[in-house]
């Protein structure tokens, strides 16, 4: 696994790592090292709705993979600590057609991911988006867009948000300006099907 694009992503192209990772609990552990950095089995125990051992064995079967890796040690070296091995991960379903393995892998772990954040939005509208000041609030939201494009103008379009993002996402902490927050920016993008392209267009 690489992780050779603009974000700082490790690229996952393996389908045994996809179905790894392809597990609520798994998703949790990792979600939670992104976003607070090194911690123990113990201390994540809580968060990703598992105990202190079960937690152990899921880490150590990210880091079979590549995901996840020990950390530098606490101050009690008995606590393993783990983090994880990027900034985030990203994959994509194999062009080769009969490469029904991976096609599998990547359709299981996206729906696991679709699961895991289906509910973030309604989350984030009834407990954060109340108690923002109006100039968050303003900002704040979502956009449903419709494009009529081909695939490699999708692409040039992916390409385009990274270019943007990248300075933001793999910048130093200590050069971020003092009023900044975390901003989760979720992209769906959805290819419609060959029956839905007749019809007018909206």
């Amino acid at each position: 696994m690489t992780s050779n694009n603009r974000l700082g992503d490790i690229e996952i192209t393996d389908p045994k790592a996809m179905r790894a990772l392809a597990h609520p609990v798994r998703l949790a552990i990792l979600d939670h090292l992104h976003r607070y950095g090194p911690t123990t089995a113990t201390q994540l125990a809580p968060d990703v709705g598992a105990t202190p051992s079960v937690t152990s064995w899921h880490l150590r079967h990210l880091a079979s993979f590549g995901l996840v890796r020990d950390s530098e040690p606490a101050s009690d070296r008995r606590q393993r600590r783990w983090e994880a091995v990027a900034r985030g991960f990203r994959f994509k379903a194999p062009q080769d057609p009969a490469d029904n393995e991976g096609r599998s892998a990547a359709q299981m772990l996206s729906q696991q991911m679709f699961l895991r954040y289906s509910d973030l939005p309604i989350r984030w509208a009834a407990e954060v988006e109340p108690e923002l000041d109006p100039a968050w609030r303003r900002l704040a939201g979502l956009a449903n867009t419709r494009v009529v494009i081909s695939a490699d103008e999708l692409a040039t379009v992916e390409d385009g948000i990274e270019r943007i993002l990248a300075p933001y996402v793999t910048r130093d902490a200590a050069k971020q300006p003092p009023d900044a927050r975390g901003v989760r920016l979720m992209r769906y993008v959805l290819p419609e099907g060959a029956e839905e392209q007749t019809g007018q267009l909206l």
